[in-house]
């Protein structure tokens, strides 16, 4: 028979305490279960797991497995001569041990016995598979808030859920649906569906967090003198108030129109551009300006 080390399976100490050795197998049935795992060996790791839960949880079944010592793991050994008496059911001989599994023998020391030791193992419940999707909308869905269907692949079925986006989404936000997920096993709860947000492309703005961006292109006299310029926003245009002196690569801020009407803005990226070609008295002004003005941007202003 080869012994197996329960403990170092589960990765706790002997003196554990069961509180322990349940968080533990939780964590570790999460990480092995089949429908997670892509490992080749998961199944039989969870296995493993399982059993040794099943051991150490149960008190009389935990001080049995103790009786045995601490060989190394995987090595070959017999149970002590006081397990004869003990634990062997209906007149089981341990002299050839051989084909015997150190779970079958834990298990059948409650065969025939009253109480805890004769407490036959029940299915453990299990979570229900936990699913990620992905879903893509429109900033403007994002601030006001939008509803998606997501089909869903069960089998051979399919299944459509109709889910609720709020007001203020952002990229790669995720939003966790509790109990959407996989059915249960053995009464465990079902699982969750975890919804990956992406947003689209605009043809205007640029979304950074909640924050939104886009280039606003002022004359050099806008810049210059100051003015009052319609913008775009998710919403309505709105008049946006230029200071006079602005520079190209300013940020000019409107407060609440961004994602989240309470806690995000919408920011105007200046740039001043010219015109291409100019009629007879635009260069006649241009070539005033270019006499009369002290402005020196290679070299300092005045």
């Amino acid at each position: 028979m080869k012994y197996k080390d329960y403990y170092a399976i589960l990765g706790v100490p002997r003196t554990a305490s069961l509180d322990d050795i349940k968080k533990a197998y939780r964590k570790l049935a999460r990480t092995h279960h089949p429908d997670m795992s892509k490992a080749p060996d998961a199944e039989v790791k969870f296995k493993e797991i399982g059993e040794a839960y099943a051991t150490l949880k149960d008190e009389a079944k935990r001080a049995a497995y103790d009786e045995l010592g601490h060989p190394a793991s995987g090595a070959d050994f017999r149970p002590p001569p006081q397990w004869q008496q003990d634990f062997a059911p209906g007149g089981m001989s341990f002299d050839d041990l051989d084909g015997v599994d150190l779970a079958d023998l834990l298990a059948a020391m409650g065969q025939g016995r009253s109480g805890p030791r004769g407490q036959s193992r029940q299915a453990m419940p299990l979570k229900g598979q936990d699913f990620e999707t992905s879903v893509t909308i429109a900033l403007e869905q994002a601030r006001h808030g939008t509803t998606v269907n997501l089909t869903l692949a069960e089998g051979t079925q399919e299944r459509t859920l109709q889910v609720t986006i709020p007001p203020g989404a952002s990229q790669d936000q995720k939003l966790r649906l509790r109990g959407q997920g996989g059915k249960g096993r053995n009464g465990g709860p079902d699982g969750d569906i975890y919804l990956h947000i992406k947003l689209a492309p605009h043809a205007v703005f640029r979304p950074d967090h909640h924050d939104l961006y886009f280039d606003l292109v002022l004359t050099p006299w806008e810049a210059a003198l100051g003015a009052e310029v319609e913008v775009p926003t998710l919403d309505n245009p709105v008049l946006l108030t230029i200071p006079p002196g602005t520079r190209s690569g300013r940020k000019l801020r409107l407060r609440g129109r961004g994602l989240r009407a309470d806690k995000s803005d919408l920011y105007a990226i200046v740039h001043i551009d010219v015109p291409a070609t100019l009629s007879a008295r635009e260069r006649e002004l241009f070539q005033e300006l270019a006499k009369v003005s002290t402005f020196k941007p290679r070299g300092g202003t005045q």
